[in-house]
């Protein structure tokens, strides 16, 4: 796929724009979205998608847009399950409904210039070293496995998050409880101090940065063009934030989403390691022939992503109803026992 130096520059371009736009607005007036703001952006933003899949298909061919596709619904698969994290952090932390919003933006900004680092890395990595595609396969499937197992333990208490920066930020900053509006180290009573904010954007890096190691060997499994790479992600983060509002108790809903994509990231595993003895010498060093292992094409790839979040979105409200409809009744409260 060739990719002009001009069509990076319009994309950064744009995507900075947009970000920038979006995080000026959010910061003049935080607010908690409406459904309908909410679903304007994310349908605005589902379509600019479609629309740029199609682009790539008009250009470069189906092939392309297939690689496209897949990437992005991987990608936004991946995004929605760091949501989950996202609610468990804004829950534990106390952060105000209009506070949210800005918080999920900065968010989304670290979450785009570490997967930017990672995307950059990779394809460097992939260009002098093909063998990394054994880590990267090795890896995603261990991920899968992590999914699993962590799916079967059920835990899902709102434990208020803490990791060594969160530790480090607290021992050498005084700290308030109160939230300032969005500012993070105002001047409280003539010295700085560190408000709740400032923690939760750092427990929302730390998880951008460990889901980022997460999703750029999985698309790199699906297409290894860094354009579509770094267009796949963009894609993927933009609207989270409305989604967040939007979707609200339907998240907690897809009760499934882990053991898809766990299905999806072991699939995609599978593939790079088969990948990997194309584009190696490995078999040829034991006489033989790399052909024999068969190459799973973009089509096959697109298909199996689809159905599996099919499946498990079905399966994931199915249950949830079933869990509802045989729950026991909340006892009514005196004041509704004398309506």
């Amino acid at each position: 796929m060739d990719v002009h130096l001009y069509a990076w520059i319009i994309t950064v371009g744009v995507t900075v724009a947009i970000l920038a736009l979006d995080v000026f607005v959010i910061g003049r007036r935080p607010h908690e979205p409406s459904m309908k703001e909410a679903g304007i952006f994310i349908a605005v933003y589902i379509a600019l998608a479609v629309a740029f899949g199609f682009g790539v298909w008009a250009v470069s061919g189906a092939r392309y847009a297939g690689e496209f596709f897949a990437g992005w619904l991987t990608e936004y698969s991946l995004s929605i399950d760091n949501l989950f994290i996202f609610i468990i952090i804004m829950g534990a932390l106390k952060v105000p409904r209009h506070l949210q919003q800005f918080a999920l933006m900065v968010g989304i900004v670290l979450a785009l210039v570490f997967r930017g680092i990672f995307i950059a890395l990779g394809a460097v990595v992939i260009n002098a070293f093909a063998g990394v595609f054994f880590l990267f396969g090795a890896f995603l499937i261990f991920t899968a496995v992590r999914l699993v197992m962590d799916y079967r333990k059920h835990d899902e208490e709102n434990e208020a998050p803490d990791n060594i920066a969160m530790r480090w930020v607290k021992r050498r900053i005084p700290s308030t409880t109160e939230f300032h509006g969005t500012r993070m180290v105002p001047r409280i009573d003539g010295r700085r101090m560190a408000t709740p904010m400032l923690m939760v954007i750092i427990a929302l890096g730390s998880t951008d940065l460990m889901f980022a190691l997460d999703s750029i060997p999985a698309i790199y499994g699906l297409t290894q063009e860094p354009y579509l790479v770094f267009t796949a992600n963009v894609f993927a983060l933009m609207g989270l934030r409305q989604l967040y509002f939007l979707l609200g108790g339907l998240l907690r809903r897809l009760v499934y989403l882990s053991l898809g994509l766990s299905v999806i990231l072991a699939f995609i595993g599978v593939k790079l390691l088969m990948h990997a003895l194309h584009a190696t010498p490995v078999l040829s060093w034991v006489g033989i022939d790399p052909h024999v292992v068969p190459e799973v094409p973009t089509w096959l790839s697109l298909m199996v992503i689809i159905v599996v979040l099919v499946v498990t979105t079905v399966a994931s409200l199915i249950k949830s109803k079933w869990v509802d409809d045989h729950s026991p009744a909340e006892p009514a409260t005196p004041a509704e026992e004398l309506r």
